[in-house]
This record gives structure tokens, sequence and C-alpha cells, in this order.
């Protein structure tokens, strides 16, 4: 489980990823679609045992502040082929978004076999994500988008899941 987080308020970085850590959460990404989201990552950073990376990348700029603020991994919510060469050159990992079948198939090409399903219940849901492991076995997904507390373990269920992302752990207010 990836607590997925948009960070508001800078104070707030630290303690947040010092209490998620705490309680087996030490994996964070942080949205950079907030104003204080790149500093919150090099905050979340010194957190002992927290590995912090940077969603909602969009871009190869995007990428390139993520890593200069600290990210250890990246995720996006699709996939451009500008965007997976220039994750690909930073080698730093990366979990592009997908929701069909050609998104999977671009990323492929790339060389990629790690994915965000996204937004994972508006595209089908658990129906559609176990019809895609039929062609492409050789994937593993983390679906974000939808997914909550009440679906979280039949999500995990999945033999093709290999984390979720969920906004529900730390609500944005």
């Amino acid at each position: 489980m990836i607590p997925v987080l948009a960070v508001n308020d800078l104070a707030r970085a630290k303690p947040m990823a010092e209490a998620l850590v705490k309680s087996g959460y030490p994996v964070l990404e942080v949205l950079i679609r907030t104003e204080f989201a790149l500093e919150a990552i090099a905050e979340m950073k010194q957190v002992a045992g927290a590995i912090v990376g940077a969603g909602t990348v969009t871009n190869p700029n995007e990428l390139a502040a993520a890593i200069d603020a600290g990210a250890e991994f990246i995720v996006s919510p699709g996939l451009t082929d500008r965007l997976g060469h220039a994750a690909i050159a930073a080698n730093i990992p990366f979990l592009p978004g997908i929701a069909t079948a050609g998104d999977i198939m671009r990323g492929l090409d790339l060389g990629l076999t790690h994915f965000k399903y996204f937004p994972a219940e508006a595209s089908g849901g658990i129906a559609a994500l176990k019809a895609l492991s039929g062609p492409f076995g050789q994937c593993l997904f983390c679906p974000t988008g939808g997914i909550t507390q009440q679906s979280v373990d039949a999500w995990l269920a999945l033999d093709n899941v290999l984390c979720v992302g969920g906004s529900w752990v730390v609500p944005s207010q």
C-alpha cells in the first residue's frame, strides 16, 4: 500500500512521513501538483526508513525537478514517449500510468513492465485488470484512482498487482 499524498502545508510534511513510516507505510508518493510538493519530498526524505517518490509527473521538466528534489521513484498518470525516454535515461524507478492494452504495449516497447493502472475504477476496475493480465502476464501493476479502504484487499488479491496507491490513507485536508 502506497499512500498518495497531497502536501498542502510544508510544516506537516516531515511529521506526516514519520507517522506513516512508524505505521508501516515507508513508501510515500508525493503529488507534485501542490505548491510545496518538491520541498515536501526533500523534508520527507530526512525521515529514517522513508522511501519518497513523486507522483503526477507529466513531462521531462517535472521529472527533472522531482529528481532534483530527491525523489527516489516517479509515478505518472500516463505515458508519453518523451517522458518514458527521460525516465529511462535518468535510471529512476518509473511507474507510468496505463489504462488500455495500447498503453501497455507502448510501455513494453520502451522496455517497461511495471505500470500504474489509472484511473483504476473508472477504467473498468478489477475485471478490466484481470482481462489485461492474459496478454500481458509479464507485467505488474499498481492500481490507483478509486481504490478505497474497503476495496484494497480485493485489488491486492490479484496476481498481477504489486501494490496499490490510495489517497484515503491521509486525506489532503
